[in-house]
């Protein structure tokens, strides 16, 4: 039942925000008692805490997946950004805002976790790029790894990037086209070029 409850509620906080939904709401969902919640979180910032990690692992997992498949550098980013805008469900709600604002604790731990997943997946793609020749050989892999994650996680803040003028989706494919133009070869240029007119049919 846990398990089940845990599936529920980060399904409704990706769709509808983590402020939004109430535990009366989840028990409504679900069809069962609020008390049966609370037998397995002690109260919502612990279902959060729990719900914020359990998403985490399963993304966490699913991009260990991509990379072990060895695509090439770029189509790799590619298929990242599209399994997690998936599991993110486009950010419709904005859940990282929300989680930022009335959990700061829980996305302060999350985005170190976030960040360190982040940094070895970035490090490993760049250096994979260059030994294939498809990245440039005198980048500061440290500079662009941690670049890439501050851009990330940047484009996701409604203050800078209103979701009414700037779609989560649109935007995603707007950043990852800004960082491999910065680091590509034109061998890489090739690639990202098919990728993107594949994309756009």
């Amino acid at each position: 039942m846990k398990e089940k409850i845990l599936e529920k509620a980060t399904d409704m906080f990706l769709n509808l925000g983590f402020k939004s939904v109430t535990m009366d709401d989840l028990a409504n969902e679900m069809g069962i008692s609020k008390k049966t919640i609370y037998s397995h979180f002690e109260n919502k910032t612990h279902l959060v805490d729990e719900s914020t990690s359990h998403l985490f692992c399963n993304i966490s997992d699913g991009i260990d997946y991509i990379c072990s498949l060895n695509k090439n550098p770029i189509e790799e980013l590619y298929e990242i950004k599209k399994f997690v805008m998936v599991h993110l469900k486009d950010e419709k709600s904005s859940p990282q805002y929300q989680l930022q604002k009335y959990y700061p604790k829980i996305y302060g731990s999350m985005r170190a976790r976030q960040y360190e997943v982040m940094q070895d997946c970035v490090v490993d793609n760049i250096k994979k790029g260059i030994d294939q020749g498809i990245y440039r050989e005198n980048l500061d892999i440290d500079f662009v790894s941690r670049i890439y994650f501050t851009g990330v996680t940047s484009i996701k803040d409604h203050t800078l990037f209103p979701v009414d003028k700037f779609p989560m989706a649109e935007l995603m494919d707007n950043y990852l086209e800004y960082h491999l133009r910065g680091i590509v070869t034109p061998k890489g240029r090739k690639i990202l070029n098919s990728i993107i007119n594949s994309n756009q049919e």
